[in-house]
């Protein structure tokens, strides 16, 4: 059987036409689909209100995006992939399309902050209602309502790292006639396959790992099951979602080199997530690849691999964790992650309020590394001397 390396490499390639052809699809920019015929038109038409995955209209996108899909329903093992112009517009698709007025949700108290946004801001105009749980902990049977209509996770965390236990909550939620969604931006499709363990969708935010070179702005949304690919293709053909053949072409460009790309993260990573619980200053480190980090095991069992993102907690409060931040001379400040770059953020402390493993006890700062493809023995003496001039 070909490996699985191999066949994300081929996914989506482009056809070879009489005489040959390029090895990467082209970038096909297009706002107007032409037809030979009238008939033509009206029966992409027709296969496109069917649910077919064709263009008749510029919206849909062409070559580049249908080898892009391609690629992602390889990469993720899916039936069916969309895309959208950022991670918080595939979260948003997901919510919209399986949520309804009265329905109710639960969802990880360690899902990415803005998702508490949109539930604020859309879903309680709507009449649908999040619950926010902790996956790390039972009774999550006692949660599930008569109108609940969807689990929704993310694994691990992008803040704390948290790994759940993905295939005992399928299983309870699908006991209960309840489908999983799984947010798998972190383990970029590659370290993780939330749908070979029974999740009915994975999607990610693609600006950060499928990028992979800070320069995309990308959501994707990959599922299984009949109706759920129904609801899924109805609601994004309704919110008119779509992306620019650039970017597209981008995301493919970056599939190609994420498996070798995420291997060094993780080789990078993991000497500077050891270095960090040898300082004095730290007083915990978040990274689940390290034999202590309470999803440790988990993430043994279900993931093959860690990527750059870790955290730490200092020993100070927020002003320290900001005199760290500011003393760094090759981490960048910023919100994202998933470059070649390493960054480096103070969470605020409003961000971890609701986060079930980071409550229940006095706290000091907490900082966020993205560790990039830089050396590692440099970021470490960067690190090293920022916690030192910040005392």
């Amino acid at each position: 059987m070909t490996a699985a390396l191999t066949r994300l490499l081929q996914a989506g390639q482009a056809p070879l036409r009489p005489g040959g052809g390029p090895i990467n699809t082209p970038v096909v920019r297009a706002s107007t689909v032409r037809f030979d015929s009238m008939a033509q038109r009206d029966d992409l038409q027709r296969r496109r209100q069917a649910g077919e995955d064709v263009a008749a209209y510029g919206i849909h996108g062409l070559d580049t995006h249908r080898a892009l899909e391609a690629a992602l329903r390889e990469l993720e093992g899916g039936e069916r992939a969309w895309l959208a112009p950022s991670g918080l517009a595939a979260i948003t698709l997901v919510l919209l399309a399986l949520l309804s007025p009265g329905d109710h949700a639960l969802v990880a108290d360690c899902v990415y902050s803005p998702v508490r946004q949109v539930d604020a801001r859309l879903l309680r105009r709507l009449g649908i209602r999040l619950e926010y749980f902790s996956p790390g902990r039972s009774g999550l049977a006692a949660l599930i309502r008569p109108e609940t209509r969807l689990v929704y996770l993310e694994s691990p965390g992008s803040l704390l790292g948290e790994v759940q236990d993905l295939p005992a909550i399928v299983a309870l939620a699908h006991g209960r006639g309840v489908p999983v969604a799984v947010d798998n931006t972190w383990a970029a499709g590659w370290l993780h396959r939330p749908l070979a363990l029974g999740a009915d969708i994975s999607l990610q935010a693609g600006t950060k790992y499928l990028g992979g070179h800070a320069d995309l702005m990308l959501g994707t949304v990959v599922a299984q099951g009949d109706d759920i690919v129904r609801r899924l293709v109805h609601t994004h053909e309704s919110l008119g979602l779509t992306i620019g053949a650039d970017d597209a072409w981008l995301a493919l460009r970056g599939l190609r080199t994420l498996p070798v790309r995420l291997a060094q993260h993780q080789r990078h990573a993991q000497q500077v997530a050891e270095f960090l619980q040898l300082q004095p200053q730290v007083a915990q480190v978040f990274y689940p690849a390290l034999a202590d980090d309470a999803g440790h095991a988990l993430w043994r069992r279900d993931f093959s691999g860690a990527n750059g993102l870790l955290a730490f907690e200092l020993r100070g409060d927020l002003a320290a964790g900001h005199r760290v931040v500011d003393a760094l001379r090759l981490f960048s400040i910023g919100a994202s992650w998933g470059g070649y770059d390493s960054l480096a953020l103070a969470v605020a402390p409003e961000r971890l309020a609701d986060h079930s493993l980071w409550a229940g006890r006095a706290r000091g700062a907490l900082v966020r590394l993205h560790v990039g493809l830089e050396d590692p023995a440099d970021l470490i003496a960067d690190l090293a001397q920022a916690l030192e001039a910040a005392g």
